[in-house]
Formats: structure tokens, sequence, C-alpha cells
């Protein structure tokens, strides 16, 4: 579990904070109305006072929740922020983050983009936070677009000088999750700021009415990082390549299935339920869309995947061997079945290509990556081929169970129409007219329905057999 991260004090803080105490005594002794900032503080409203600050002075926070994921976008870099968060390349990195794409911070973000343009418009409508000593805790992409315009200044509300990094971080948290607040974490970074909760003692119920979702979702979420974090784990290779979480912010959706599926299936058959995980985790790692990989179910790969994938594409894999539990005198458990093992196998083999492709340059050579994506192509399309047949078969599946589905729900009408019809005579309602034409109507689908169902057919089931010879008497008659 990920704790929260504690930073040293920024340079010249000291000098800062001095700074900081006399524009507070400025605006308090101008009179008049002061502005202040209000903020959720442990269920508190605490009203910070708002000052004029010179934006080349403030650091950007290390710890925000906004780009905790995205840090991870450059290990190196990430590592060099974590030893030194305020130097000059550590703040260029943070600033960096802030206006690139979540998904994706190669590509700039077009909702920083919207933001600079409406500052540069409107000005700054609402202040920033700052701590005593000069770091940004609200407010740092608008410090951001304000410093890429060329501004010198923003207005920041100043929190007490007493505040911990758990304060800042409670702070930040709460104004996050305001219902009216313009800019959302990114999905991974809402994962990340639960887990920071959890790591702090509080329960699932509190941490869930805070992010606003139920119980259940909150625990859904938990289950999706950690099996992202195993996924990176497992994609790392001894040249230092592994998959990021950065890797992982588009695929909300599909990890939601994931494990709607996952969870359904593991109270049946949990060795079922891993074979269906490591396929799908697989897929969602390629890259295929959510239509695609609803395709992938725990037969995918007996059924269509191995038709098509390479031979030994993963090495063989026979069923692991028993697990020993230690201190419980040599009580054992069964290994994973050798389907589990097989899929885990061939999962592990996407994860580590694709993590040498997505590395940075000098993470692998051009011939370990050149390798690497022909494993993933070659996976790629045996799966696209595999889906393709999975998603015919589902087609037809569907046409198959159409017109039965149909007539169950004509039935359901019809036992309901039962229901009204007694009320409607109780209280002599009842349009006897409309009742005759709409019986006609029903007669006639019968009719077409028994024609329709006696052909290519010369032993019917009881049901149909049954309206043939009724439609039958009553033509007869």
């Amino acid at each position: 579990m990920q704790m929260m991260q504690e930073f040293p004090l920024p340079p010249n803080a000291v000098e800062f904070s001095e700074t900081v105490r006399k524009r507070l005594e400025d605006v308090k002794s101008a009179g008049g109305t002061r502005e202040t900032v209000t903020v959720d503080w442990n269920g508190q409203a605490l009203h910070c006072e708002v000052i004029e600050c010179s934006i080349s002075s403030v650091f950007y926070n290390p710890g925000t929740h906004r780009i905790r994921a995205q840090r991870s976008h450059d290990p190196v870099k990430d590592k060099a922020l974590a030893a030194d968060p305020w130097a000059g390349p550590s703040q260029e990195y943070l600033q960096f983050l802030l206006k690139a794409d979540p998904a994706d911070p190669n590509r700039r973000d077009a909702d920083f983009d919207k933001l600079k343009e409406s500052l540069e418009q409107f000005g700054q409508n609402d202040p920033g936070l700052i701590t005593f000593n000069g770091i940004l805790v609200n407010g740092n992409t608008r410090a951001a677009a304000l410093r890429e315009l060329g501004r010198q200044t923003m207005r920041v509300g100043v929190l007490p000088e007493s505040f911990t990094w758990e304060d800042i971080n409670a702070v930040e948290l709460a104004l996050q999750l305001r219902r009216d607040h313009r800019r959302d974490y990114s999905y991974i970074n809402r994962l990340l700021a639960m887990e920071e909760q959890a790591g702090l003692g509080r329960t699932p119920d509190a941490i869930a009415k805070d992010f606003r979702v139920r119980t259940s979702t909150y625990h859904q979420e938990r289950w999706i990082l950690g099996t992202i974090r195993e996924q990176i784990k497992r994609s790392a290779s001894s040249g230092g390549a592994g998959l990021r979480l950065v890797d992982f912010e588009d695929h909300q959706e599909k990890l939601k299935e994931l494990h709607r599926a996952y969870e359904k299936l593991a109270s049946v058959d949990p060795d079922r339920a891993d074979v269906l995980k490591e396929l799908r985790m697989a897929a969602i790692v390629m890259g295929f869309a959510k239509t695609d990989v609803r395709h992938i179910d725990e037969s995918f790969r007996d059924r269509y995947l191995s038709r098509v994938m390479p031979v030994g594409f993963a090495g063989p894999a026979g069923e692991q061997a028993a697990v020993v539990v230690p201190g419980l005198g040599g009580v054992t458990l069964p290994g994973s079945s050798s389907a589990v093992s097989a899929a885990r196998a061939l999962n592990d083999k996407v994860l580590r290509a694709k993590a040498i492709v997505v590395a940075p340059g000098a993470a692998a050579s051009d011939q370990e990556r050149k390798q690497a994506q022909e494993v993933v192509r070659e996976a790629r399309e045996a799966f696209d081929k595999a889906i393709d047949t999975a998603g015919r078969d589902a087609r037809l599946k569907k046409r198959k169970q159409m017109a039965p589905a149909r007539i169950a729900d004509a039935c359901a009408d019809i036992d309901q129409s039962v229901v009204e019809l007694v009320q409607a005579r109780a209280s002599r309602s009842l349009d006897e007219e409309a009742l005759d034409e709409a019986v006609i109507k029903l007669r006639e689908s019968l009719r077409k329905l028994a024609q329709q169902a006696a052909r290519g057919t010369t032993t019917p089931g009881d049901g149909v057999a049954w309206l043939i010879e009724a439609v039958a008497l009553e033509t007869s008659g």
C-alpha cells in the first residue's frame, strides 16, 4: 500500500514565511472587506486570508494527487523528484505533467489550454491555496498556466503555519471532492487517493462517503488498483523496463467490467475466474476496445485463441506444484491449474513486451524494442482473430435466442393483461370492442408464428406441437 509521503521544507522557506506574515498583516491593517477562501479541514470550515503572491516564489506540490500517477511517466525523473522535489529539474517535470494529457503525458492536455485561455481572457476568478512555506496546495495547474502567460503574481489563500503534510493532503482532497470542482482527478489518481486514505486508517464506509460512491464501489476500486500494481510488477524486466500507472489511465470501464465478471465467476470456479482475468488483462494492456474485451470469457483461450496463437508463444505451462503454507506443519495447498498457468504465462509475455515497447529510450536497446514489438504484434493479431470469431458466435447465439426471448416477453405482457382485465371488469371500465380487436390481432400473430415454427422441423417439441395443433384446429373450425 502506498503511504503518504512527507517532503522537507523548500529552500528559502523561512524568508518566504516572513514575507507571507507581513502580507497578512498588511491585509488586516488595510481595513475594509478582506477576501478569504474557505476550505474543509477535518469536517470544519477553515477561512484562509487571501494575499497577492509572486508566482516565481512558490513551488508546485510534489505530493499533489492531480498528477501522482503521471509521475511514473519517466521513472528517472520521478526518482530525482522524490530525492529533491524543489530542485529546478524536479519542478520543471511537475510543470510538464500539469500541462500534459493524463492518459498520455507525451501529449499536451486540451483542458490545460482551455484553462489558459480562460485565465488570459477573464483573469484569475478563484484564489489558489498555499502553505506558509510557499507550497501550492490548490492551484498548481493555474500557476503553470499563469507562468506560461507571463503573469508575475497570483491570488492565494494561506493555510495556517502549523499545518502538517497530513493536513495539507486532507485539505487538497476535500477541495477536489467538492461537487462544484471544475476539474476532476484522473481515474488512477482517484484510486491512489483512496489508497492513501485507507493507509491513514480510515474505514471503507468513511472513504466511500467522502468520494461519494457506494462502499461496494470503493472495494471494486481497491481491487482494480491492486490488480494494476500486480500487472506492473509482473511486467518488470531485468533491464528496468516496466509498465507504469499512467499506462492504465484510459481503461477505467474495461477494468470495472473485468472486476464484475471476475467476482461473479470466482464464486463458482476460482480457476476459471483467474483464466478470465489473465486473458482480459492481456487484451487491455494491448489496447483492445471495451466491446472487444467483452468477448473474452473463461473459455476464450480453448475455444478461439489456441487455434490462432503461434505455437509455443508463451512456452509450455503445466500444473504448478503444491504450495507449502508456512507455520502450519507442512500443510499444502494445490497449485494453479494448467489452464491458469498457461493463461498467466501468456499474459506475462505480453506484459513484459508491452513494457519494453512503451519504455523511455534508455530503458531498452533497439534490438530489445524490435523483438518486443514483434511479440505484441503476434499476440495482438491472434487476439484480434480470436475476438472476431468469438464475436460472430456471440451474434449468432443472440439471433438464436432472440425469438424465444421475445415470446417470453409477450407471455409476461399477456400475464399482466390478465390482471388488468380482471381489474377493469371489477370497475366496469373495460372497453370490450378494443379487447376484441386486440385478441383478433393476437390470433393472427399466433397463426404466423405457427407457420414459421412448423417449417424445417419433423419432431417439434411439446410447446411448438401444441401451437401448430391449436392453430390447425382453429383454422379448420
